[in-house]
């Protein structure tokens, strides 16, 4: 009896790591990304965070997500904030609403960051006109200091609105080197996305 309960202990160990596992991303067609019909086909390895911070999010890194990260939102639908909310009552997030326009995409995130992550320094330093996987999409670059390490941190992303739902793909680093070190990885990646 003390052997059989010593084996169950121990496949439930084993079973509650590898479901906690993070996963790695092979280089090729990725399917399905952040539960949606996004895909890319990335040319480089990465590493799927378990974590999802959202019903619709998957997040991707090469050297762990406070040094380099790829956000994917995915299929975002109307009515609903990018991430999950940590505190709706007191603290609730903006949310993608019907009449959202390409421009309105950067401060959605900026918004969304500054009550999800306390930030209170973050800028949306430029914006252009984009194609995301075919569609009429913004392209912009912003910086931001999160409160709890308070790091320079500087992003890019993509983002479009397909059929009344947001697709979004950011990419994040620390502004001293880890930025300038995979942001090509990151538009090469950007330019296999298909909706």
């Amino acid at each position: 009896m003390i052997m059989y309960r010593a084996l169950l202990t121990v496949s439930a160990i084993g079973f509650a790591v590898a479901a906690g596992a993070n996963s790695l991303i092979s280089p090729g067609p990725q399917a399905k990304i952040a539960r949606s019909n996004l895909s890319a086909s990335p040319t480089f390895e990465w590493n799927k965070l378990r974590y999802r911070g959202g019903k619709n999010v998957e997040i991707w890194t090469m050297d762990g997500d406070e040094l380099n990260k790829v956000s994917f939102y995915g299929a975002i639908p109307v009515g609903q904030p990018i991430f999950r909310e940590a505190d709706k009552k007191n603290a609730p997030l903006p949310r993608v609403t019907a009449n959202m326009l390409i421009t309105d995409i950067p401060a959605l995130l900026e918004s969304t960051y500054r009550v999800q992550l306390n930030t209170s320094q973050m800028s949306i330093d430029s914006q252009e006109p984009t194609l995301v996987a075919g569609y009429k999409g913004i392209k912009f670059t912003y910086s931001f200091i999160r409160q709890d390490d308070e790091v320079q941190r500087k992003g890019e992303a993509v983002g479009a609105v397909v059929a009344d739902r947001l697709y979004l793909v950011t990419y994040e680093a620390p502004a001293i080197h880890f930025f300038d070190k995979d942001v090509e990885k990151f538009r090469q990646l950007v330019t296999t996305l298909k909706i």
